[in-house]
């Protein structure tokens, strides 16, 4: 047989442009229906690599052909290519609940998307987040654009060695068989932005992904016109070193934004997803000025209303930071010749103290300096956040720093199994992600427990089955062909407790919490009346050597002959092998040591399946927690602060990760176990069942994107455009004066003084007096308050006080008034001044405060 290189032309193929549209919209990894078009095609390399991109140009012309004048089958991807296309085009939630929304356009910028396995550039919960929330957006009709990178090898893929060790690998993302398209102009060229670095341009390729309704950009720095040393700036996600990390944040925030430009995109808003995009903000003032024509300051003003920071950093260790040296390399003639400000200028705003030379340059401090609204992901990552922040807002309140939260939710429809999506179609309707969640409680509880019952049956058949596959794939590999087979056959049975743990191995996480004490997991395993099975998955960073010594604790007891037939390790953890984990797990186990956990995604993935959740009270979990739908491991005791400033819990980790061990050993036999295999004469367990229906019903929907995109919409997105629009209209006039006010306050601000306070008792109430020095400032343009902290989780006590007169002995001081309830001794009150100015959001633009001594 001899080969020749032709170019086989598949788009002449009548019917190939159906199959090419239905492959390159993402939408088939939200939707199911359209696998049949795959496995059809080629059933067995669409279940090695579920890219349909790939399925597409790979098969041979004469199969095409074939199925392409096979009439049912043409029939059956027609019919799927309309029903995407009217989804896209039929009204939405967004546009029905918000016909007159001042929101037209919205860019979300992430280091990271998890889309699909088929386009690997994500590491994990990051992209998991951002892919989620952009497929999310698609089916509520969000105007969105996503703004990304194309890594040419992606994260790391992971093989475990003979002596149990990692091992990393980078394949190549080879674009030709990623689901993407080159964004080409409309003469054909390929779009390319540039940015200047030391030296070189820096030219970007763009590409683009659909995701259902909305699009993802992606940019890449592969392009032959670049210098070699530039060519790998976008080559691996988290890889290299400080300056690579520095230039790929160049690429996504600069250049993204200039992207947008270039694609005539408009965007009220810019949601940054971490601290990675934070020069869009940069990028996006210096676009408003060049169209405006206003200074750096007044675009910074009126461009920061339109947008959003989303921190998901736990610790501020977690925070990029850069060195004065390599912000001046890189950003000092941007600064001064497309920013118009010093170098000294732009470093101040990534800077606590201004005036330290020495301080290196934090991206979420720019995030935070350049944005109108910051969120934490889960209600506890929301105070974790405020007391990181906290140092920006000097002499404020802790629970006042300006971080607000929204917990993180997953796109249901990605992770749930077959069986699952039968159950919650039947009850709640096939479009039930689309729109409202508010009814899917109540129409989930009429689900009976013999369907509850059954779906899990069919979800663990499943996964079992995939997990006998893995062990002889991997007996096979270790050359064990004699035994890999009937071993296989054996593994794992549909009926027995299967326990699963996936995530980084990082030491926070403690994953290796279960091997405490190994013949005491060993008994738990091994117990002949109530066996267990255990699944774990997960990666370590290449250099994180802890990380990797624990994976290898656990390789080495799983290869114990006693172990072996119970645990299983699914080795190089991806999104293919998070589907089949979620969806055939009975219990997730989470146990990170609290608050370091921000919010934690995986877990919500199990819900809708019928899992149940075992975890510690940190994230998401803190907040989803009742005994009705899971169970909780450690105490939500109240948090501390320890000397390097970090939140955590008031005892020392080795005390409290044994403490967490044996209690974490104590639910598993005690509760878990026991509930699971107590049945009724049916063989029914009624009460394992019982929790699985609280959990499905009442969870699913509380902890989905659904609702977080929802949230964010009705919170942040629409509030922040319309913020926006009243600063950037009539040439950024509101924006000017806000300046201008800020301007003044800096002078005047230090010559405000309190000069006397009084009390009484009055009818019941305390009535406080104060006077106040204004310095020069009017009365609107100071905000006198009556102040007394929020007792335990309650927020401040807070009433305005009234400005009565001007104390005529006194010129330029003013007497205030205000009552308040005598619930508590008048010395928990104290007055404060603050600036006070329309549309400024105080203390997060303008954080002046005076307090009355």
């Amino acid at each position: 047989m001899s080969f020749e290189s032709t170019s086989y032309r598949r788009v002449d193929l009548k019917g190939y442009e159906v199959l090419e549209e239905l492959a390159l919209n993402l939408i088939w990894s939200m939707d199911r229906d359209v696998d049949q078009i795959w496995k059809r095609l080629d059933q067995k390399l669409w279940e090695e690599t579920h890219n349909p991109w790939v399925v597409l140009q790979t098969v041979s012309i004469e199969k095409l052909k074939a199925m392409l004048t096979d009439i049912e089958f043409l029939d059956i991807a027609v019919k799927l290519l309309q029903a995407k296309r009217k989804d896209t085009i039929t009204p939405s939630y967004f546009q029905e609940n918000n016909p007159d929304s001042p929101l037209k356009m919205l860019a979300y910028f992430s280091m990271e998307f998890m889309l699909s396995e088929a386009l690997p550039i994500y590491s994990g919960g990051l992209g998991n987040v951002a892919g989620d929330q952009l497929k999310a957006a698609s089916d509520l009709g969000l105007p969105l654009v996503g703004i990304g990178l194309l890594y040419q090898q992606g994260y790391f893929r992971q093989v475990i060695d003979k002596n149990g060790q990692q091992r990393a690998l980078y394949p190549y993302n080879d674009p030709g068989q990623l689901p993407i398209l080159p964004l080409r102009k409309p003469n054909g060229e390929w779009l390319r932005i540039e940015i200047a670095l030391p030296g070189w341009s820096l030219w970007l390729r763009a590409w683009q992904v659909q995701v259902g309704r909305v699009k993802l950009y992606l940019l890449d720095t592969n392009d032959a016109a670049n210098f070699p040393a530039h060519r790998g700036i976008t080559s691996e996600l988290y890889g290299g070193d400080s300056e690579l990390r520095l230039k790929q944040e160049l690429v996504l925030g600069i250049g993204g934004v200039r992207l947008l430009s270039e694609l005539g995109i408009k965007c009220q808003l810019f949601h940054l997803n971490e601290g990675h995009a934070a020069f869009a903000i940069l990028e996006r003032a210096r676009t408003f000025m060049k169209e405006e024509k206003t200074t750096f300051e007044e675009a910074l003003q009126a461009t920061r209303a339109g947008n959003i920071f989303t921190t998901h950093t736990a610790v501020s260790a977690g925070f990029d930071l850069f060195s004065p040296t390599l912000i001046e390399q890189y950003l000092e003639k941007y600064a001064k010749n497309e920013l118009g400000i010093s170098l000294n200028d732009l470093l101040a705003l990534g800077r606590k103290n201004s005036g330290d030379a020495a301080e290196n340059f934090n991206m979420a401090y720019l995030a935070m300096r350049g944005s109108g609204a910051v969120n934490g992901v889960s209600k506890l990552h929301g105070k974790v956040s405020r007391h990181i922040f906290s140092p920006l807002f000097a002499n404020w309140p802790e629970k006042e720093v300006p971080v607000g939260y929204v917990t993180n939710g997953i796109h249901v429809p990605s992770w749930e199994s077959e069986s699952s999506d039968k159950l919650w179609s039947e009850a709640c309707g096939k479009k039930r992600w689309f729109g409202s969640t508010k009814d899917l409680e109540c129409d989930f509880r009429k689900v009976s427990d013999d369907k509850i019952w059954q779906m899990r049956g069919e979800a663990k058949e499943a996964f079992v089955n995939y997990c006998r596959k893995r062990v002889e794939r991997q007996l096979l590999a270790r050359g064990e062909e004699n035994i890999a087979l009937e071993r296989a056959k054996k593994f794992f049975e549909p009926n027995v407790l299967i326990l699963g743990f996936a995530r980084r191995f990082a030491t926070y996480k403690r994953p290796n919490m279960l091997l405490h004490d190994p013949d005491r997991l060993l008994r738990l395993l091994t117990n002949a009346q109530r066996p267990v099975q255990l699944v774990i998955a997960g990666k370590a960073h290449p250099e994180d050597r802890y990380g990797q010594e624990m994976i290898q604790e656990w390789i080495q007891f799983i290869r114990r002959p006693e172990v072996r037939p119970h645990v299983l390790f699914l080795v190089d953890y991806d999104m293919l092998i998070a589907e089949e984990l979620v969806q055939g797990v009975d219990v997730w186990i989470n146990n990170p040591r609290r608050p370091w956990e921000a919010c934690g995604t995986s877990g919500m993935k199990v819900l809708s399946n019928g899992g149940i959740n075992l975890s510690v009270l940190d994230g998401w979990w803190a907040e989803a927690y009742t005994s009705q739908v899971g169970f909780a491991l450690g105490g939500g005791s109240q948090l501390s602060k320890n000397d390097q400033g970090i939140i955590h819990e008031p005892v020392d980790d080795r005390v409290a990760d044994e403490k967490d061990a044996l209690q974490l050993y104590e639910i598993l036999e005690n509760q878990v176990i026991p509930e699971f295999y107590e049945r009724n004469e049916k063989g029914v367990p009624e009460k394992w069942i019982a929790k699985m229906r609280e959990s499905m019903a009442i969870l699913t929907p509380q902890f989905s994107a659904n609702r977080a995109v929802r949230q964010y919409t009705e919170e942040y997105y629409i509030p922040q455009a319309s913020a926006y629009k009243k600063r950037a209209d009539n040439n950024a006039t509101e924006a000017k004066q806000m300046v201008s006010y800020k301007h003044e306050l800096n002078e005047k601000w230090a010559k405000l003084k309190f000069t006397s306070v009084t009390s009484i008792e009055k009818a019941g109430e305390y009535e406080f007096e104060v006077v106040l020095y204004r310095g020069g400032l009017d009365a609107d343009q100071v905000l006198v308050e009556l102040f007394a902290e929020g007792e335990k989780e309650a927020l401040p006590y807070r009433k305005t006080m009234e400005c009565i007169q001007e104390v005529q002995s006194a010129a330029g001081s003013y007497l205030y008034r205000a009552k308040a309830p005598m619930t508590r001794p008048k010395e928990y009150y104290t007055a404060r001044a603050m600036a006070q100015f329309p549309g400024l959001q105080v203390p997060l633009e303008e954080a002046h405060i005076l307090w009355q001594h």
